[in-house]
């Protein structure tokens, strides 16, 4: 089979905390994710390790329903969600830097261990992954740039 590793970037014009507190919290995700529907707090509304939200995305045509659940969080600088459940265990890591006066490097990743049929469609997965998150990301920076997020 084969992991799934994606990881992509952008440098947004706007300071790093800005970038950082918006995007860490879930309830944005479908804002800027053109494949997440909605997102569901399982556990008290917080940004905090041990936190859990159950996501509803659609990706290659497909209804996708999963939990993840927050395993690192260093505000301002990155936050590692995690799910186990389905054939396609994912950790999604941003991490914010600053690099310039005002500006942020995002840099997302996602990796995964798909199983079964998931498996062998793995380099397909990876490919439609890396484009979808080009365009979330493109349309974040927008968002964020453009003034429509405060």
């Amino acid at each position: 089979m084969g992991e799934v590793n994606v990881c992509t970037e952008i440098i947004i014009d706007r300071p790093v905390d800005q970038v950082a507190d918006w995007v860490a919290d879930p309830d944005h995700a479908p804002d800027w994710y053109q494949n997440i529907k909605t997102v569901q707090w399982v556990t008290e509304h917080r940004v905090a390790v041990g936190a859990r939200m159950a996501f509803v995305a659609e990706f290659l045509g497909r209804e996708l329903r999963y939990t993840y659940e927050i395993a690192a969080w260093e505000p301002g600088k990155r936050l590692v969600m995690r799910t186990r459940e389905g054939p396609f265990p994912m950790e999604t890591t941003y991490t914010w830097e600053a690099v310039g006066e005002g500006q942020t490097r995002m840099t997302l990743r996602n990796r995964g261990e798909p199983s079964g049929f998931t498996g062998m469609v793995a380099p397909l997965m990876a490919r439609q992954m890396r484009k979808a998150n080009e365009k979330d990301l493109a349309v974040l920076k927008h968002m964020l740039e453009g003034g429509t997020v405060s």
